[in-house]
């Protein structure tokens, strides 16, 4: 039944792909007929204006004193000479401009472009339609279908050429988007590719080695007539050409025969590319010639000669077809950096890669690998435009010798979870060293010699850039993953002493370059040497010495940096400088106590003063190498890691110093706080003066946060959650005890911020550090007192009448006392906190000690206040506030 109802469809499907047609044709024989019109018109117009007759001489002139009879026409001028001629033919007027093309209604593109693409896609489902039909209804055999299919894709092709050559012939311009040739070569490729893999793959007609090839064949010819029909065609056939290994299977896969033929497809699509400049199709061709290395990945290990043939007759393709400036390549402008050719190169070094890693760093694979680095690095030399590829094979270099490296040491990335699956074991680590070596070797010169000779070659100053910064991250690179295979990062002598190598080698590039004239990215050049030299430097110290000397090498890597700067002004180096400082700040947050487990237990004089002390020190020399040639964003990002470094050092070494060495531990003290945040204001009122003479923002800012760091702390740390009323700290000592320390210090120090941001801050901010100053001063006074009642546990035990008669006491003494410096020194701001002590002892007086003391504590509490109050208005009267009698008048004379 579904057959019967199948086969009326089957037969409108034809006929409408037929009506389609012939609706087609017509529509361009109408369009070929308005184009003739056209033409001719416009070949009647310019005819029109090329023999115009020229102007008509001027009519007579009318003389009034002579009769009409005597009118006579001006006679015409006569013929002018040669040399006369050209003047009046530039007098002519010029041809009008062309007339602006006009966009294509509603009715042309349906007319011109639909229906063009409906009877392309129509004629394919036709003939699709066709073979189906055959086969439901039974009519024909499987081997007449597919002579059938065979005769239609034919002839097809034929209708697309012969229609492609009648254009030709009547001059008519295709339309790029609708092109009635391409639609009908591309149906026909489409019914061919059909039908040899239904010969194949259903009816068993062919073997897979002759549908391989013919397949093959279809998709070269497909790209071969792609060069007179078009990228639409190009694109169908560079697809059908690398599909065609995955639509042919085979029990025993011949990697050889996919390759080469791989080879001839890649040569042939590129070399398509390269004659249209199709850019779009050498980028898809590299990318599915790519994706034909992944196989490589699931044979462990594989056969490494038939890849390693992929890769390099693909690069040597791309290398020949590809890159601008080189043989047969498209012409290069300007040494710029052409994102295609460096691609290219970039893909097939990157499926090289790929094969060594998959081989376990099999010998062959590592070989081929490093001669098409080289064959990239001449290639390159050559032709500037493939410089980007220089730089992805110096990053594949790296991953090549860093994986190797990881694989030689499986503990590098052991996790709590324990080990990554795939790490480990014997099998995987024992490739020749020998050869690693001799490549690493070879790797370091070759880029090392090519990054410096490339410089002044190009006119570009990103080529010179792209090869210097190459000729110092490779032989760095190799050499750290070298050290970390063999050495497993531990102390070695010998890797110091070569590390020495490249410090020389850079150091004397830099030299030489810097005595040349200027040429476009020499400076920058200039610096990564430079900076390659202080690196080496920095490495061979870190060989030479314990792991947590890497911390003080970048810094002192940092400080060179700087100093170079300042002898030689190259702006990237100061940049470099900044970098470098950045590093060392990222790598304590990785772990803070800098040396690890090895910091020591001896206070001061441990790990953490060289490895937050030298670098602090680093730094500081180096703000002031920067600071010569001017104040930018580097110079201030170096400040900022001095200033970093010189609080992380004080900070640490006070936890270390508390807590016996434990540097993590969670619960702060008493005695931690009152450390931190005298340290904090001591360092305030440095960089408060420091700030007058640099001037700097980061001076500016970094007093102020150490200012608001220290009240923080004070008020939420030393008064409220570690005050000794409120917790259980043992206060020993009578006098030189914990309180000296917590409140008495920060104090005098916060007394001391305050005249030293007087006149420079505003008042606000002044005056706010001196009332925190008179309230430690007034806490400490206050917690001797508790002291002396109560012993070492203050916050223990009742207070006391004759405690509170001494607390009153102490007050008014404190505030006499404040007074007394306030007359000596002149300071209102003594007296003004000696009236804050005193009016707080008033309001003492008479809230509290009325209601608590009794007796003569009573009495004399208010006898000493009063009597205070009294020499303190006299004090006011007789010597701030004097008043002098007016002098009296003269007596009048006798």
């Amino acid at each position: 039944m579904d057959s019967l109802f199948d086969a009326p469809f089957d037969f409108f499907a034809l006929l409408i792909a037929a009506v389609a047609f012939i609706v087609a044709l017509r529509s361009r024989n109408q369009i070929d007929s308005l184009r003739a019109r056209l033409d001719a018109l416009e070949a009647a117009g310019e005819t029109a204006m090329r023999h115009a007759p020229p102007p008509l001489p001027h009519e007579a002139v009318v003389e009034p004193a002579q009769p009409a009879a005597t009118v006579q026409p001006v006679s015409a001028p006569p013929p002018l000479a040669p040399d006369a001629a050209a003047p009046k033919a530039a007098a002519q007027p010029a041809a009008p401009p062309p007339l602006p093309i006009a966009e294509p209604g509603f009715e042309e593109r349906i007319g011109t472009r639909w229906v063009v693409w409906i009877g392309g896609l129509t004629l394919a489902l036709g003939g699709f339609f066709l073979v189906r039909y055959s086969i439901e209804a039974g009519l024909l055999g499987p081997r007449v279908r597919t002579f059938l299919g065979g005769l239609f894709a034919l002839a097809l092709l034929a209708a697309g050429e012969w229609t492609r050559r009648r254009e030709s012939i009547a001059e008519i311009e295709a339309l790029p988007i609708a092109n009635i040739p391409a639609i009908l070569t591309a149906a026909g490729t489409a019914v061919a590719f059909a039908t040899v893999y239904a010969a194949y793959a259903l009816y068993d007609f062919i073997a897979p080695a002759t549908a391989f090839v013919l397949l093959g064949v279809v998709a070269l010819g497909t790209l071969a007539a792609a060069l007179l029909h078009g990228p639409a065609l190009a694109g169908l056939g560079v697809v059908g050409a690398f599909a065609t290994p995955i639509l042919v299977s085979s029990d025993k896969p011949d990697f050889w025969a996919l390759y080469i033929y791989l080879a001839i497809v890649t040569a042939a699509a590129l070399g398509l590319a390269r004659a249209r400049l199709w850019r779009w199709l050498a980028i898809t061709t590299i990318a599915l010639a790519l994706f034909w290395i992944l196989p490589v990945l699931n044979f462990n290990p594989p056969d490494v000669a038939p890849y390693a043939f992929h890769v390099m007759a693909g690069l040597v393709i791309a290398s020949l077809l590809v890159v601008c400036g080189f043989l047969f390549g498209p012409p290069a402008t300007d040494d710029r950096i052409e994102p295609v050719s460096s691609i290219s190169l970039a893909a097939y070094l990157f499926g090289a890669m790929l094969i060594v890693l998959a081989s376990h760093h099999a010998d062959a694979a590592l070989i081929v690998f490093t001669l098409l680095t080289a064959v990239t690095l001449g290639v390159a030399w050559r032709a500037p435009a493939a410089s980007g590829a220089v730089a992805a094979s110096a990053l594949f270099v790296f991953i090549v010798f860093a994986e190797w490296a990881v694989r030689g040491n499986p503990d590098l990335l052991v996790m709590p979870g324990g080990p990554l699956p795939g790490i480990g074991g014997p099998a995987i680590t024992d490739q020749s060293v020998t050869l690693h070596l001799v490549t690493a070797a070879i790797f370091a010169l070759g880029f090392g010699a090519a990054g410096f000779l490339a410089q002044g070659r190009a006119a570009n100053a990103i080529v010179p850039v792209v090869r210097s910064s190459t000729a110092v991250f490779v032989p760095l690179a190799l050499l750290v993953a070298l050290y970390a295979r063999i050495a497993h990062l531990d102390r070695s002598i010998p890797f110091a002493i070569l590390a020495v190598l490249p410090a020389a080698a850079f150091g004397a590039a830099t030299e030489i370059l810097s005595r040349r004239a200027s040429r476009p990215g020499l400076s920058i050049s200039t610096a990564l040497f430079a900076t390659g030299t202080l690196g080496a430097l920095a490495l061979a110290f870190t060989f030479a010495l314990e792991k947590g000397w890497l911390t003080i090498a970048l810094a002192l890597m940092s400080l060179g940096t700087a100093w170079i700067a300042m002898q030689r002004p190259i702006p990237f180096l100061r940049s470099l400088a900044a970098i470098l400082a950045a590093i060392v700040v990222t790598r304590i947050g990785y772990e803070p106590r800098i040396a690890g487990d090895a910091v020591g237990t001896t206070p001061i004089f441990n790990w953490l003063l060289w490895g937050y002390g030298v670098p602090a020190a680093a730094f500081w020399l180096g703000t002031h190498f920067l600071r010569r040639r001017g104040d930018d964003a580097p110079l201030r990002a170096v400040e900022a890691a001095a200033i970093l470094f010189t609080v992380l050092l004080a900070f640490m070494e006070i936890r270390h110093a508390v807590y016996g060495g434990d540097i993590y531990r969670v619960i702060p003290s008493l005695a931690e706080l009152a450390l931190q945040v005298s340290v904090a204001l001591a360092m305030a009122i440095g960089l408060e003066r420091l700030r007058i003479r640099t001037g700097s923002v980061v001076h500016n800012v970094g007093a102020v946060l150490l200012t608001v760091f220290a009240g923080v702390v004070g008020v939420f740390g030393l008064l409220l959650a570690e005050n000794p009323m409120l917790t259980s700290v043992s206060l020993e000592g009578t006098v030189i005890n914990l309180l000296l320390l917590a409140y008495a210090l920060p104090a005098v120090l916060m007394l001391l911020l305050s005249y030293a941001v007087a006149g420079l801050r505003p008042v606000a901010y002044a005056n706010t550090i001196a009332g925190g100053a008179l309230v430690f001063a007034l806490a400490y006074v206050s917690l001797e007192v508790r002291r002396l009642y109560h012993g070492p546990s203050v916050e223990i035990g009742l207070t006391t009448g004759a405690e509170q008669y001494t607390y009153s006491i102490t007050w008014l003494a404190f505030g006499v006392v404040l007074l007394g410096v306030g007359l000596l020194v002149n300071s209102q701001r003594a007296r003004l906190a000696s009236a804050a002590v005193i009016a707080l002892t008033i309001v003492k007086a008479f809230l509290i000690d009325m209601s608590t003391l009794s007796g003569v504590y009573r009495a004399l509490s208010f006898i000493c206040l009063g009597l205070v109050l009294v020499a303190i208005g006299w004090l006011y009267q007789k010597i701030l506030f004097r008043r002098h009698a007016p002098p009296q008048p003269a007596a009048p004379p006798a």
